[in-house]
């Protein structure tokens, strides 16, 4: 049987003002490492999903000026295993990247039917980690965004 799941999404990469990246264990696939994620509802504007998505994820309320939006999207094919959830047919996924800086040590709350556990990785070891090739990208491209603020070459 077919899901109804949209193949449209958001990625939020969440990181700290030391451009530490937080990463989250998915609970159905144990070494799975990756930013927030997560599908558009209905027709919800799409900063709408990554501020629903952060909170349900990390319980993090994100104030809507400080969701960057990163004008970029992203089509990937979903994997097999999780095909069951979109509409027969649906192979591949939209995804669009959003940023959102907060500060160190902000307390999170995982969802725990959606991932294991969570930790803070400088960048470079987080996208070394993450299993997605958008959300390696992403965050690799993260300094640059922020390449005024200071040095992370470290």
């Amino acid at each position: 049987m077919a899901g109804d799941k949209r193949p449209v999404s958001v990625l939020v990469v969440i990181h700290d003002t030391k451009l530490n990246i937080l990463l989250l264990e998915r609970a159905r696939r144990k070494d799975f490492w990756q930013s927030v994620t997560g599908s558009q509802e209905d027709q919800e504007p799409l900063y709408e999903t990554a501020r629903r998505e952060v909170l349900e994820e990390t319980g993090i309320s994100a104030n809507p000026e400080n969701l960057i939006d990163w004008r970029l999207s992203n089509r990937f094919e979903i994997f097999p295993e999780w095909r069951f959830r979109y509409p027969a047919g649906v192979s591949h996924n939209l995804e669009h990247v959003y940023s959102l800086c907060v500060p160190c040590g902000t307390p999170i709350v995982i969802a725990p039917s959606e991932h294991l556990d969570h930790l803070w990785l400088p960048w470079r070891e987080a996208a070394d980690k993450v299993f997605s090739w958008t959300n390696r990208d992403a965050i690799l491209m993260l300094p640059l965004l922020h390449q005024d603020d200071a040095d992370f070459s470290s």
